[in-house]
């Protein structure tokens, strides 16, 4: 999961205002973290956080492992950083102590203020970037968004439903799995027996979400379909077993199996993966991961979860 973090930090890194803060902290769809936005700044349309009318205003909240927070808090402390790195400060703000940095950057061939915090949410870590273009730094300025950082809190939990609404698609079976956790909003979700203390990759687990890009030719799945496959995080030692077109509730589809193993104490299991295709050139992909010896009992909840999926 790890990996997944890290590519979520990198997509969404390169993405508030008055003076006066609203009432109350607003968690945008599936996050975890909120805060209170400055006036002027409204629900963002492409990525989760808050952004101006005319969208020059960025901020963005997403969260990231627990050890995040350990790592920027060590770089403030001990002074452990890459040359050229801004030291980060220190910040009380509705749940705990924060830290933060203030850059000049270029959006683009704009001059903007860019400012990025990290707080802990105890088993992961709760990430905002700000964004501020040289035409709005008068209205947004340091100490207004300093201010909206400080309103930064979390919730323990995202409800179920708000985080199974985020997805272009319908679940109408669950499989018993104890975790329901946004990955992406509006794009993947991940359902396990374990959590994120003990971590996931021990127990059964699944990951549903939309892949992009599919090959309108059934002759081109199969490739298609165990490329995508190898490339799920943190599987190592991986072999094929079962590479084969199926029908899905009626829809073409390719399903994928393999053994490897994962984790630091290389967990033998075995993958599923998948493939719904249906209209248009992106497919619903469903995955499912579980300890090879307990693969017997998990296989027929990824199945169910599978078939219970429903276009919106």
């Amino acid at each position: 999961m790890k990996q997944i973090a890290r590519l979520l930090l990198l997509l969404l890194l390169p993405l508030v205002a008055g003076p006066a803060l609203a009432a109350d902290a607003v968690f945008p769809p599936g996050v975890r973290i909120g805060l209170t936005p400055l006036i002027g700044l409204g629900p963002a349309k492409t990525f989760p956080g808050f952004e101006t009318e005319d969208h020059g205003v960025r901020v963005l909240l997403t969260e990231l492992p627990g050890a995040a927070y350990t790592e920027i808090q060590k770089a403030a402390e001990t002074d452990a950083r890459a040359p050229g790195q801004v030291k980060p400060q220190a910040m009380e703000t509705g749940t705990g102590k924060g830290y933060y940095t203030i850059e000049n950057g270029k959006d683009g061939d704009k001059p903007v203020r860019r400012y990025s915090m990290v707080v802990s949410g105890g088993p992961f870590s709760g990430f905002i970037a700000v964004l501020v273009p040289e035409s709005a730094a008068k209205i947004y300025t340091d100490d207004a968004v300093r201010k909206m950082l400080a309103s930064v809190t979390v919730r323990k939990e995202v409800p179920v439903d708000e985080q199974l609404g985020l997805l272009p698609f319908k679940t109408t079976d669950r499989g018993d799995f104890k975790l329901v956790r946004t990955l992406a909003p509006g794009a993947a979700i991940m359902f396990a027996d374990g959590n994120e203390e003990t971590g996931v990759e021990a127990a059964p687990f699944m990951v549903l979400g939309l892949v992009a890009s599919v090959p309108d030719k059934p002759d081109d799945r199969a490739l298609f379909a165990q490329r995508t496959a190898r490339l799920i995080p943190g599987l190592r030692e991986v072999r094929v077993t079962v590479s084969e077109p199926i029908r899905i509730e009626g829809s073409p589809g390719f399903e994928t199996r393999m053994d490897a193993v994962t984790g630091k104490a290389n967990t033998p299991v075995t993958v599923v993966q998948w493939l719904r295709f249906g209209s248009g050139n992106t497919a619903i992909r469903v995955i499912g991961s579980a300890p090879r010896d307990q693969w017997p009992q998990a296989f027929p909840r990824f199945r169910a979860v599978r078939d219970g999926i429903q276009p919106r």
